[in-house]
């Protein structure tokens, strides 16, 4: 399938998951939405480091553990509507082989897709950035 340029509703799609994903998070815990800022500065070391840091969440910060794992399964979503298949196996963040063996997955992505799924996440992210402006709050009334 060959790849087509966003329409309008695509990026509106991008747009809504992006504002869901904030509001889901901030009803869990409102110290979690400063990980859209991470999200985004991950993007740019690949999607292995990005799928894995939910893991390295997992112990010791299970809301935004969370927050990052919907965020890949929502990119896996927005990815497989427009027909490119992402890995997404359930791992346990003790279980080296299966870590392992996901992380392989993600790497063996064509390198056309591996680019295309990492700018729909960079725009996924972007949104997450903007709408977690919009609904973290802060003292003043503005």
């Amino acid at each position: 399938m060959a790849w087509k340029s966003y329409t309008t509703t695509r990026t509106a799609n991008i747009d809504q998951t992006a504002q869901q994903l904030i509001l889901d998070a901030k009803k869990r815990d409102r110290d979690s939405l400063n990980q859209a800022f991470k999200m985004r500065e991950t993007v740019a070391y690949g999607l292995e480091r990005f799928w894995g840091e939910h893991l390295r969440l997992q112990a010791k910060e299970l809301n935004k553990s969370l927050y990052w794992k919907e965020t890949w399964d929502a990119l896996v979503e927005i990815m497989k509507n427009a027909g490119i298949k992402i890995p997404n196996d359930v791992v346990n963040v003790n279980n080296t082989s299966a870590v392992e063996a996901m992380a392989q997955k993600l790497w063996k992505l064509d390198l056309e897709d591996q680019r295309i799924i990492l700018a729909v996440l960079s725009q996924l992210c972007d949104a997450l950035v903007w709408w977690t402006q919009r609904y973290k709050g802060t003292s003043s009334s503005s």
